[in-house]
């Protein structure tokens, strides 16, 4: 008799048995994998996180659907708690090869860059959207849908002054899905959270404490997306004074130096987090705050993610692409010339030297702690 197999069902490994120890034939748990479908974003950390809503558009068009999700190792840890994702891909060769012999109901392609756009372009799918990569090396819209988000990224006018769609908007237009005000999807690994609360124990935060979070860095592509140390200096300043209030120090490896020398000069107003937590622990801390006050980076979409309040500050990016789900305050800087999104600046004072701390300090007080 010859052997039998369900090739479909999403459980199936066909290199040894599945969870369920059992031979397909007779077997009562098979699960067809139903719409399959492939996403293609892999950086940055940030832009991975604000792509996620699109998952609960896909799985609301398609609730019977198998989703693999190709992305790099960077921003991987986000991914991997997340239960809409059938299929956690890490972009390089030993995981890319098998996709070419697969094929897709919906490829979604989210890179611009030639490198994400080259695997759309290979994949066998019976519909592509978002971008692809053509013979001339470059990418280009594979849907008339999509020609708005590319052409949004070769025009300044376009995206800085007249463009008011949010990233999620422009994702779920790409995707041809209907955004329902889909937020964010962003789950901690159970032993990030036991690491989060052993440093609260260890940072003496109690309950009732209003904890707000400062996150100093903002990545070095574009010039000034980050904050003055002056500005915190002098939002800690004035936020010490504020009984119950504890002040988080936050930020990675490129703002060890910097968050040495407010430690310095705050003289114990703030707890250190430390510099070299993994992205998991770092996005835990980010959960013991109530308010998180950051520039246009990583922090900015960690704290969305886990839906805390935000004071978001915004000099060289555009604001209109952010979307706070109405648990935040943007600032935006008042120079004329932002924003830019220049690599190199020599104004002075520059866009984020313009935005004072009073005024960041006015909207913290605005928010409600929850």
């Amino acid at each position: 008799m010859k052997p039998f197999w369900r090739l479909d069902c999403r459980y199936f490994i066909g290199d040894r048995p599945c969870k369920f120890k059992r031979v397909c034939e007779g077997c009562n748990q098979y699960d067809p994998m139903g719409h399959r479908i492939l996403i293609v974003k892999l950086a940055a950390i940030g832009d991975v996180l604000r792509t996620t809503p699109l998952l609960t558009g896909l799985k609301r068009a398609h609730p019977r659907s198998h989703i693999t999700w190709v992305v790099d190792r960077d921003a991987q840890p986000l991914l991997e708690n997340n239960p809409y994702i059938d299929r956690l891909l890490p972009f390089d060769f030993a995981s890319l090869l098998p996709l070419e012999a697969e094929t897709f109901d919906l490829v979604i392609g989210l890179e611009k860059e030639p490198r994400g756009a080259a695997i759309v372009s290979r994949v066998k799918a019976k519909v592509k959207r978002g971008f692809g990569l053509g013979p001339e090396g470059n990418p280009f819209p594979l849907n008339p849908s999509s020609e708005y988000a590319f052409f949004l990224g070769l025009a300044d006018e376009l995206k800085f002054h007249q463009n008011q769609k949010t990233y999620p908007e422009l994702i779920f237009e790409i995707a041809e899905l209907d955004y329902r005000g889909d937020e964010y999807l962003l789950f901690l690994s159970p032993e990030d959270e036991a690491w989060a609360e052993k440093f609260a124990r260890k940072a003496r935060l109690k309950k009732g404490d209003r904890v707000v979070g400062l996150n100093t860095g903002a990545g070095a592509v574009f010039a000034n997306k980050a904050w003055t140390e002056e500005g915190y200096l002098e939002l800690i300043r004035k936020l010490k004074k504020k009984t119950g209030t504890k002040i988080l120090l936050l930020g990675g490896p490129e703002e060890r130096a910097r968050n040495r020398r407010i430690l310095k000069k705050a003289k114990g107003a703030v707890i250190d987090t430390g510099c070299d937590n993994t992205l998991g622990q770092f996005t835990a801390l980010i959960q013991l705050c109530d308010t998180v006050v950051t520039g246009d980076t990583t922090a900015l979409h960690l704290a969305i993610g886990l839906k805390k309040n935000v004071v978001a500050l915004f000099g060289p990016t555009c604001a209109q692409e952010i979307e706070l789900y109405g648990r935040g305050e943007k600032i935006l800087s008042p120079v004329s010339c932002a924003p830019c999104y220049r690599r190199k600046c020599d104004a002075s004072p520059t866009c984020m030297e313009a935005i004072a701390a009073g005024e960041v300090m006015k909207k913290i007080k605005g928010q409600n702690p929850k």
